[in-house]
């Protein structure tokens, strides 16, 4: 499919480029058109063009000034300008421009759908550059963290008179700087979810800066962390990782530092000193780094807005431990920073009522008896254990409600949304709609919908009409005009330019073959 956008302020000629286009690509195309310059614009931030053609004279914005808007948002957009004006001044400008080619008017049939296959055949030869990049890119993802782990195994275990540093460096278009090496240690690592951590980890460490990170050793990861240059705080920076880490994965990693290093033969050194200052840190976890101005076996400040933060994405996940485990660390910050009983009731009361609306929000008609009686609960209470037990217990509950939704087939909200499209496939269906009928945002059905179906809501949307259209063909008993409105369409073209995007082949070549 090529999406082509006819911009002219003469309707005529709009109607006539359409006719030809139509009449000669049928279903290989979608023609947008515009009337001037700047709807021409909109268009083409709103839409992914392939192809445009352009008239040079038009009032408002002018045709050139409007290629070169273009081709600063769009740069691989194929722009064909139209003019009356045969002039080499003006074809010499739409061409310094990047223009791909420039038409006299009155437009000639065949030279048309020449340039419009022509314009086909190079967004084809692009696609075909940008599947190869792609397949390329994932192989590099694939090999990468095997080579990174070679590299960090040569480096902690003496293998570093093999080692061409540089080539490893240049390899991931790391600078050949000072390092440090970086030793976490993790708590709750098994062999089920380890691959899984691994991922999320790695993309954690590399979201600041270039890394290369090892594969788990045992429960531990190791890192060469690059410093680029001696102004930068690389200690500030590794305690913004490592509080990245705790909030992402795990409250209590354990983290040892080197100082860093320039000689290229210390790297084994390098890492020893990491491993032997992960050995210091504290069972509950932290960070060492090494020397005394260093802040060792300190923890990146953490507040009751953290933990709380925690809790609630936790929660959404249906992970009962983490919940438990933030919920620990928020009421003993609550328990210190409070001596008023009725300011930490109130502190508590506010994350039961953030709990439940996020509990309310993955599942609609839950309710809980001990929640509609909470506030009336923490009132009589004035034992700070009591209040704790009484708001831990409530979150479990929660969290334990959503685990259990999220490991059964289906969310139901998402099976409500489906329902009613099955339902109701030839009617107007929009998201802003579906979410207003199971009362969430757009934005959050939108999220819900790809996590759960894998696709987006309008992509779920087109395959169960035109799966419902192909069932009606195989019928007989309806023209392909009543199909087009019996599943949601008012213009037949377009129905037929869908089905045969997705089917291969028109909606009536596909009844005459049955």
């Amino acid at each position: 499919m090529y999406n082509i956008l006819l911009t002219d302020d003469e309707q005529i000629v709009i109607d006539s480029l359409s006719f030809i286009i139509n009449k000669n690509f049928d279903e290989e195309v979608k023609i947008h058109t515009a009337l001037s310059g700047t709807k021409a614009l909109e268009i083409v931030t709103r839409e992914n063009i392939d192809i445009i053609f352009m008239d040079i004279n038009m009032p408002g914005l002018m045709g050139l000034e409007t290629v070169s808007c273009i081709t600063k948002i769009k740069p691989e957009s194929i722009i064909i300008i139209l003019s009356a004006f045969d002039k080499f001044q003006y074809a010499q400008e739409a061409m310094n421009l990047g223009v791909y080619k420039y038409i006299t008017k009155p437009v000639n049939r065949n030279v048309v759908v020449q340039t419009i296959q022509s314009a086909m055949d190079t967004v084809d030869a692009r696609r075909g550059m940008k599947k190869e990049d792609k397949e390329l890119q994932k192989k590099l993802d694939m090999f990468s963290p095997m080579i990174e782990n070679d590299f960090i195994y040569a480096c902690a275990f003496n293998y570093e008179n093999d080692l061409d540093l540089i080539t490893y460096l240049d390899y991931f278009n790391i600078p050949d700087s000072a390092w440090c090496f970086c030793c976490f240690e993790f708590p709750n690592i098994n062999s089920e979810n380890k691959n899984l951590m691994y991922k999320k980890i790695r993309d954690l460490i590399n979201e600041k800066q270039k890394c290369l990170t090892s594969s788990f050793i045992m429960n531990r990861i190791i890192v060469y962390y690059p410093v680029f240059s001696a102004e930068v705080n690389y200690i500030e920076l590794i305690k913004d990782l490592y509080k990245n880490l705790c909030f992402n994965i795990s409250n209590g990693i354990k983290a040892g530092i080197s100082s860093i290093y320039n000689d290229k033969t210390k790297l084994t050194e390098s890492y020893s000193e990491a491993l032997s200052n992960l050995n210091r840190t504290p069972s509950q976890g932290g960070l060492t780094f090494s020397g005394s101005t260093a802040n060792s076996n300190t923890f990146p400040e953490q507040n009751e807005q953290d933990f709380k933060k925690q809790i609630l994405l936790k929660l959404k996940q249906g992970d009962t431990t983490g919940v438990k485990s933030y919920l620990d660390l928020f009421s003993s910050q609550i328990g210190t920073s409070m001596s008023d009983i009725n300011v930490t009731k109130n502190k508590f009361f506010e994350i039961i009522v953030s709990a439940y609306n996020v509990t309310t929000e993955i599942l609609l008609d839950y309710t809980n008896q001990d929640y509609l009686n909470a506030f009336a609960t923490l009132s009589a209470e004035n034992s700070l254990n009591s209040i704790r037990t009484f708001t831990q217990k409530l979150l479990l509950e929660f969290a334990s409600e959503i685990n259990h939704i999220k490991t059964q087939e289906e969310n139901p909200i998402i099976s409500k949304v489906a329902a009613f499209i099955q339902e109701n496939l030839d009617k107007d269906i929009s998201l802003e709609q579906m979410a207003d009928y199971v009362n969430i945002s757009s934005f959050y059905l939108s999220k819900l919908f790809k996590e759960e179906k894998g696709i987006s809501f309008i992509t779920y949307l087109t395959d169960c009409r035109l799966e419902k259209a192909q069932e009606l063909l195989q019928q007989k008993d309806y023209s392909i005009k009543e199909i087009t409105a019996m599943t949601g369409y008012n213009d037949q073209n377009y129905f037929s330019r869908l089905f045969k995007n997705k089917f291969g082949i028109s909606p009536s070549e596909y009844r005459n073959s049955l």
